[in-house]
């Protein structure tokens, strides 16, 4: 029987899969890393108490980076390159989802509307991340390998999705409501279809690698088409709705040292 579990150890079980799928999960972390860090150096002068926070942000996406890396490095196994159509970070910011990297590789400070808009984004794509980190978590939280690195990473997700509420709330306080509530549906209605294509590109390229009966491929095909379905018809405002976090100033403090080894 096909279930999130059965299939996510089918690929774990297999090392290019497992290859594949952390190749994957490191480069978009890494890409996360590189534009939080460059973001949190532009941040306006307006706005510099929130660069830490950014920073925070961004060194929490290299340590994730460096966990896949080291899964797979503790299995012998060395990344692969990203088939383009399996990089969602990429084809976020290829659709204008995310600050442009034109921008952010210039040294222009950004305005308070790009900060919103990045915040904005952000709330969307850290809610996919963390429903998909939750969902690790429920299967293989106590998995020997796995186990501690999908705690950590989904315990720093859901710490990046409250950030997201908790500031956002603040610039619709101050003014900004109408833009945030604008962006983000037009954000969540771009990333449900991303999510799709990227999804049925990446199981394409699982179902290859393991030997993936046609009626198995068309079921999970099925599958993803099903949620993307339910999420145009709408399930895409939970990505849309603010409110104040459990967990203040989630990522305020020091930041934390840096990830134990995996390897």
């Amino acid at each position: 029987m096909l279930s999130a579990k059965s299939l996510f150890q089918e690929i774990l079980d297999n090392d290019e899969s497992f290859r594949l799928f952390c190749s994957i999960a490191a480069s978009g972390e890494a890409q996360g890393g590189w534009e939080n860090a460059r973001i949190a150096a532009l941040v306006p002068d307006t706005e510099r108490e929130l660069a830490p926070k950014i920073t925070r942000h961004g060194a929490d996406e290299d340590k994730h980076g460096r966990i896949f890396n080291a899964l797979m490095k503790k299995r012998g196994l060395e990344p692969v390159p990203v088939p383009p159509e399996t990089d969602y970070t990429m084809i976020l910011e290829k659709h204008g989802i995310g600050l442009a990297h034109e921008q952010l590789r210039s040294d222009q400070p950004l305005t308070v509307q790009d900060i919103v808009t990045y915040l904005a984004h952000s709330r969307v794509t850290e809610q996919r991340a963390s429903e998909q980190m939750e969902l690790l978590r429920k299967h293989f939280a106590d998995h020997p390998d796995l186990g501690r690195a999908v705690r950590m990473i989904s315990a720093d997700e859901d710490n990046h999705l409250a950030y997201c509420h908790e500031e956002l709330l603040r610039f619709a306080h101050a003014g900004h409501g109408r833009t945030i509530q604008r962006t983000l549906r037009e954000c969540a209605l771009a990333e449900i279809r991303i999510y799709r294509d990227v999804s049925l590109a990446v199981m394409a390229h699982m179902g290859r690698l393991l030997g993936w009966s046609r009626p198995k491929a068309a079921v999970l095909a099925f599958g993803i088409h099903a949620v993307y379905a339910y999420e145009r018809l709408g399930g895409w405002r939970r990505m849309v709705s603010l409110r104040m976090p459990e967990h203040r100033d989630a990522l305020g403090g020091p930041t934390p040292p840096p990830a134990p080894e995996f390897a």
